[in-house]
């Protein structure tokens, strides 16, 4: 390679590194759980964990495992084809049935990650002559999944319904076609939900559509774990869903989209990502079928995730930690620089807690977190023990 060439890019991670925004992975000799084994210099050690997906606590279990070993004995370790040419299964859509059912929609349709599944949405369903109107802190895949296509955008202040209703009446003013509105049901990095009742009454007088990214509720949050159109009393009023089997339901991998049958259909047809994409490996299919089956009658889960919630909220709170509010699993614990993230985030490890710090350009500048996550997996006695590591070093640290 032109030496040149990398020279630039060792400048480049010089300066990522001497700005404090290097990111560093550790590697865990485990299964996913509230407890995990963890890699370093003398061995393993046990640490608690509090930043996975793992909502529910289903990364682990059993059925699930077994399912998925199931799969791999009668159908093998993967399909080495994209779906239309000879990459589907019987299993995938019974996958792809089971999701719709779960989640009140006509259909749905797979795809290797919701990342694929937010970037082949928009480009398949909407031209140039349309508009999307997205929430300005929306997942970077919907950001990149508008960017691809032709349609006009406009941005929203987050949750601001006053600057949507400005925006939509915009869009109608310049002359579009179609109008969508796209948001994330659940912001990963503050833990708030979206106003999902008011978006959709202001769609619904505009005359568009509402897509909302599900990621981060679907199977914990709303009734039977059906995420925030459930969760808000939106329920039909969102057309589309995009969602994720690696997080709640199982934590595997795998996207989906949910909605009407001519919009599956069409996706079915054009969409990018799926028709050049290897289908999703039988083990992956059908370990995340057993977790939606788990998770719609998991209540006790739902009902101990939050429980966990409640309690590492309040004692954060009275620690004297300044925290975001919200009522989700995610609780954002704020720091505002890099170096403060990551020191804490060094901290909790060397007490045994796994949290990461998270910093630009994951989140603005100055807005530097460590984003907890609460899981069912966890005891009680975890919350206390990460708790009062928690309390130990933000005094070392001089934070509380």
């Amino acid at each position: 390679m032109q030496a040149g060439y990398l020279d630039h890019l060792k400048t480049v991670l010089a300066e990522i590194e001497a700005a404090g925004l290097m990111k560093r992975e550790r590697q865990i000799t485990s299964p996913q759980g509230g407890s995990i084994a963890v890699a370093g210099p003398a061995g393993p050690r046990q640490m608690v964990n509090l930043c996975a997906n793992n909502y529910l606590g289903l990364a682990d279990h059993p059925e699930i495992a077994q399912a998925a070993s199931d799969a791999l004995t009668r159908y093998g370790f993967g399909m080495a084809s994209v779906r239309f040419i000879c990459g589907t299964l019987d299993l995938h859509r019974e996958l792809e049935h089971a999701t719709a059912r779960y989640l009140e929609k006509d259909d749905a349709i797979l795809f290797a990650a919701c990342f694929d599944a937010n970037g082949g949405l928009f480009e398949t369903l909407l031209t140039e002559d349309d508009a999307i109107i997205s929430d300005s802190l929306n997942h970077a895949s919907i950001i990149d999944g508008v960017r691809l296509s032709k349609a006009r955008r406009y941005r929203y202040q987050t949750s601001d319904i006053d600057d949507l209703e400005t925006q939509l009446k915009q869009s109608i003013e310049d002359g579009a076609r179609f109008r969508l509105v796209v948001t994330d049901g659940v912001f990963s990095m503050d833990g708030h939900i979206a106003n999902l009742p008011e978006i959709c009454a202001l769609a619904e007088q505009y005359g568009a559509l509402v897509a909302v990214d599900d990621c981060h509720a679907t199977g914990h949050l709303g009734a039977g774990g059906r995420g925030t159109p459930t969760l808000t009393g939106a329920g039909a009023r969102v057309d589309i869903l995009t969602g994720t089997f690696g997080k709640t339901l199982g934590g595997a991998m795998g996207g989906f989209i949910a909605g009407p049958q001519p919009v599956i259909d069409l996706l079915r047809q054009r969409a990018r990502p799926y028709l050049f994409s290897n289908a999703l490996a039988p083990a992956v299919a059908a370990g995340s079928l057993k977790a939606i089956e788990i998770a719609e009658k998991a209540d006790d889960r739902r009902e101990r995730l939050m429980h966990h919630t409640s309690r590492f909220r309040s004692g954060l709170s009275r620690a004297g930690f300044e925290l975001l509010p919200g009522q989700t699993p995610i609780i954002p614990v704020m720091l505002g620089e890099a170096s403060l993230a990551q020191d804490l985030a060094a901290a909790l490890d060397k007490r045994g807690v796994y949290v990461a710090g998270f910093f630009y350009p994951v989140v603005p500048r100055g807005r530097a977190r460590i984003r907890t996550q609460m899981s069912a997996a966890l005891e009680d006695k975890d919350i206390d023990f990460a708790i009062g590591a928690f309390a130990e070093a933000g005094k070392e640290l001089g934070i509380i």
